[in-house]
């Protein structure tokens, strides 16, 4: 048990290092053991390239080791579709690998279980659940995805300690610490899409690029939530050589002269409304079919109440000041709840320090 749970660990560090870079498939990593002794070892790149197991398989081969016999230790249940790339239980057939120890089951309802039973029926030692729980914290907007195709959804704020997100000027330029704002960058990195809304465009003009040494060419989609089509022409986001990846998620309320214009510089999704309001659960379907696994809301207060609901988790970032002001914005903002009875319970609440920063993540919704 305990060379178990030390191979699969590793295996878990080498899933890590396509953070960002896999969706819509899964991380996952692999290590190829005889004898007692590491003779390969793989992880997923990215969607399209070979899957972890076929890495290590190959990795053994190039090291000179013939996989036949050997045990297989993987995060994930080994595929057993044809996809972009072959079923991997054919594969470790194949190359006579005697025994796999696996972490998670494939989360797909179609498909868990299924590549043991068929491992098993070749005549394979199958072990799996072996740090199940991290091996599933792993991939839980993959998890979520495979299931409910629609987006993982997380809302991330940064604020003072009476949870405010600028002054009552509107400054809000830095809150947080450079330790908080690096890791709201490698979580902006690990997303399929970030979204704001149309105030925070118009107020601060970000461009919601990355900033992050190796995520340089990743493909990150932004969304604006733009009911009228309000965007200015010269905003950042319509612009540079990621302005492709923009899109405007508007309503038919919008004039069609200003989304004439706007269509010209990004995508338009006009979305059905509810009382003026843009339907978020056909913009979550929306984005699910187009393979949006994870979504990261960077919005103001009006915005992330509107997530609020929806989302499954939230980061938020606490500094140790205080702006005070009735009129300041609050990361959350909206209508609030009118009794107790009607609050937002967190689950799974995790504390973390970032320099002078306090860090929260915690599960909001089910799923």
């Amino acid at each position: 048990m305990l060379t178990n749970l030390k191979f699969i660990r590793l295996a878990l560090r080498l899933a890590r290092r396509a953070y960002g870079r896999t969706s819509p498939n899964p991380l996952v990593g692999a290590v190829l053991v005889k004898r007692g002794k590491i003779i390969g070892q793989g992880w997923h790149r990215s969607a399209g390239q070979p899957h972890a197991e076929i890495e290590a398989i190959r990795d053994a081969q190039k090291r000179g080791h013939n996989p036949k016999g050997a045990t297989l230790y993987v995060t994930l249940e080994p595929c057993c579709t044809q996809g972009r790339t072959p079923p991997c239980t054919a594969a470790i057939i194949a190359a006579g690998i005697r025994r796999v120890v696996a972490g998670a089951t494939d989360p797909n309802p179609r498909h868990a279980g299924r590549g043991f039973r068929i491992l098993r029926r070749a005549g394979l030692s199958v072990t799996h659940g072996v740090l199940a729980r991290q091996c599933g914290q792993l991939n839980e907007a993959f998890n979520h995805w495979i299931v409910r195709r629609t987006p993982f959804v997380t809302v991330k704020a940064a604020m003072s300690l009476d949870g405010k997100i600028a002054t009552v000027t509107g400054e809000s330029k830095w809150i947080t610490g450079e330790p908080a704002r690096a890791f709201a960058m490698k979580l902006r990195a690990g997303a399929d899409a970030v979204l704001v809304g149309v105030n925070t465009i118009i107020r601060d003009n970000p461009a919601l690029t990355l900033r992050l040494p190796g995520f340089a060419g990743k493909a990150l989609r932004r969304l604006v939530l733009d009911p009228r089509g309000r965007t200015p022409a010269g905003a950042r986001i319509l612009g540079g050589e990621a302005a492709h990846l923009t899109t405007l998620v508007v309503t038919k309320a919008a004039p069609a002269r200003r989304l004439a214009a706007l269509r010209r510089r990004a995508r338009l999704l006009v979305a059905p409304a509810r009382r003026g309001r843009i339907h978020l659960p056909w913009l979550l379907e929306t984005l699910g079919r187009e393979n949006v696994a994870s979504l990261l809301v960077e919005g103001g207060g009006e915005t992330n109440a509107l997530w609020m609901p929806l989302c499954q988790r939230v980061v938020f970032f606490y500094a140790p000041l205080i702006l005070g002001g009735r009129r300041a914005p609050t990361a959350i903002a909206g209508g609030g709840v009118r009794n107790l009875a009607g609050k937002i319970t967190l689950r799974d609440v995790r504390w973390r320090r970032l320099g002078g920063d306090l860090l929260l993540i915690a599960r909001v919704n089910e799923g």
